[in-house]
């Protein structure tokens, strides 16, 4: 009879200790795909990094990245081909970003991007002309490009190619 009592407390711990991994499991297999869920759901809700539309007195009104970097075209430039290279480059970084939504009076249409022949990077176009940042803007809002040389220029929506 001790026998059968001490079996039967036995298996009663066993069957509670698995009905309680059971539930944790359920409750584990239950919050994961909610959190991926969630995680789906914000990724997709979440807009791409968007470009901006800055303003500044000596450059008036113009085209920044995400983190209010200035953007500029080369009028050395060829629509749908960079002619900088080299050192060139070095104080002109490419402009490379993937994916972005563009503000108010700009048409996601006219950014696509090329190939450079230098490197074998994507960079943004903007109407066909390959964009870049200039290596001595320190800080959001800087546009100490602007006009360098008289062949470097910020980018607005009125911007227009030669």
């Amino acid at each position: 009879m001790k026998k059968g009592i001490f079996t039967l407390a036995i298996l009663s711990i066993i069957f509670a200790l698995a009905a309680c991994g059971k539930s944790t499991e359920k409750t584990t297999k239950t919050d994961q795909p909610i959190q991926a869920q969630t995680e789906q759901t914000k990724s997709e809700q979440a807009p791409a990094d968007s470009l901006q539309l800055l303003e500044n007195e000596k450059a008036g009104e113009y085209l920044a990245d995400s983190q209010g970097r200035t953007l500029y075209y080369f009028k050395k430039d060829e629509a749908g081909k960079s002619t900088c290279s080299g050192d060139c480059l070095a104080n002109w970084p490419a402009f490379t970003q993937k994916d972005f939504a563009v503000p108010e009076g700009f048409d996601k249409k006219d950014f696509d991007t090329i190939t450079r022949e230098d490197n074998g990077e994507k960079q943004v176009t903007y109407k066909g002309f390959p964009l870049y940042y200039f290596a001595k803007d320190q800080q959001e809002g800087d546009v100490n490009g602007q006009g360098v040389k008289d062949v470097w220029f910020v980018v607005n929506s009125q911007t227009e190619f030669e």
